[in-house]
């Protein structure tokens, strides 16, 4: 079927009213004026591919759907503008928001072309309700992670890296420069399947904490098209699942207490016990030196090095499971802030992962994919000067990785 003018026409008007745009927006965008794209959205005057190109980043979409045998009127990111609706005003997010589904699309046709298949069925789905109040919302976070852990199998060991396991699972992850307040965010996109994104300008055991909750939307929330997380909304009762959920999956209270006690610590002060001999009881107190129970610093150090978290989310972790008072924690946070944690750390021999290198990660498997699509000439060197531009390499950085990988003499493939 070949769609009419007057059909494309109505297909981007349908895009542009579902995102709340303007007509003045999208004539901006594409460097019109807004009489000539109200001639467009008639179907009265022409349109580009570049023109149509431009449209559909603007709206989140595959410039491809435009002219399919049919045009889906909603899709995840207008479903995502319905449900957070506060974003449509914050210009920022929403170019990130684009970049994050275009990348999405090409990540996942990427792996299509390359016979990469994810079998979305290892994906758990938990039917939790939306929780009515903070702690219900604390409770249902808490159970969900035990029970993925159970599922997983994996006990209460710390995890490993938080990509590998939701990309084990079937979900594709990234990491993207986002506006500093947004951790993260989660896609569920029927072209794209499950899509993680977490916020490369934070620091690594941040974007950990960051997969982690966003795993919980993965699995608790995957009837909504998409979530996004921002520092702002951080009361939403979704939001306090997810992070009850991040904080219990990556510290599970049965290995923090193990790993607390290996330390000769954990123990109450004082405890009591009855003995009976079948006629009476006697009474039995024991006591702890003093001080000796008593969490240090260096203890929280260990212990957020051991589960690969950041010493404030230790903190809160040992407050939480009442492995610390009130004052204790205060004390050490103070500390923590004072900057005493890292030197101390560093006098541990606790090295801190390479922050430069792990924000490179996602960079290094998209151009991997890239180049193996170029190699079997499934793309064109076209469309690979386009994919390496979306990760922030320059026509001569591709020069030169084309040179270092032997494909530089070879003919541009057909596209």
């Amino acid at each position: 079927m070949t769609v009419t003018q007057e059909e494309l026409g109505r297909r981007i008007r349908a895009a542009r009213e579902a995102c709340r745009m303007t007509q003045d927006d999208a004539a901006k965008h594409i460097g019109v004026s807004r009489p000539t794209f109200v001639q467009i959205e008639a179907g009265k005057r022409s349109v580009s591919s570049l023109e149509l190109d431009k449209l559909a980043y603007l709206f989140g979409r595959d410039i491809r759907e435009f002219v399919a045998n049919e045009f889906q009127q909603e899709d995840s990111l207008t479903a995502l503008f319905r449900a957070q609706a506060s974003v449509v005003g914050e210009p920022e997010v929403l170019d990130k928001l684009r970049e994050c589904m275009a990348l999405g699309r090409e990540l996942t046709n990427l792996e299509r072309l390359v016979g990469i298949d994810r079998d979305l069925s290892a994906v758990a789905s938990y039917p939790f309700p939306v929780p009515k109040a903070r702690w219900e919302a604390v409770q249902q976070g808490q159970r969900l992670a035990e029970e993925e852990r159970r599922r997983l199998g994996l006990g209460f060991a710390p995890l490993p890296d938080m990509t590998e396991l939701l990309e084990s699972q079937g979900v594709r992850t990234a990491m993207v420069e986002l506006p500093n307040d947004v951790s993260g965010l989660t896609l569920s996109d029927r072209k794209v399947g499950l899509f993680v994104v977490a916020n490369d300008v934070h620091h690594y055991l941040r974007r950990r904490f960051s997969f982690a909750h966003e795993y919980a939307h993965v699995v608790a929330d995957r009837d909504r098209s998409g979530l996004i997380s921002q520092t702002s909304a951080r009361d939403d009762l979704i939001e306090v699942r997810a992070n009850a959920f991040a904080a219990n999956f990556l510290m599970p209270e049965d290995g923090v207490r193990q790993f607390v006690s290996g330390l000769g610590k954990g123990k109450p002060s004082r405890v009591f016990a009855e003995v009976f001999d079948e006629e009476a009881a006697l009474n039995v107190e024991g006591r702890s030196e003093p001080g000796t129970q008593t969490i240090q610093l260096y203890d929280v150090v260990l212990l957020a090095h051991h589960f690969g978290v950041s010493r404030i989310s230790a903190l809160y972790r040992l407050r939480n499971l009442r492995l610390l008072s009130e004052a204790e924690f205060n004390h050490l946070k103070a500390l923590d802030d004072e900057g005493k944690g890292k030197p101390l750390a560093m006098a541990l021999g606790l090295s801190e992962p390479d922050h430069a290198e792990m924000r490179s990660e996602f960079k290094h498997r998209f151009l991997g994919l890239a180049l193996e699509a170029y190699r079997r000439d499934e793309i064109s060197r076209g469309k690979l000067r386009e994919l390496v531009a979306m990760v922030g390499l320059s026509v001569d950085d591709l020069d030169q990785l084309l040179d270092d990988a032997g494909l530089d003499g070879e003919d541009d493939p057909a596209p």
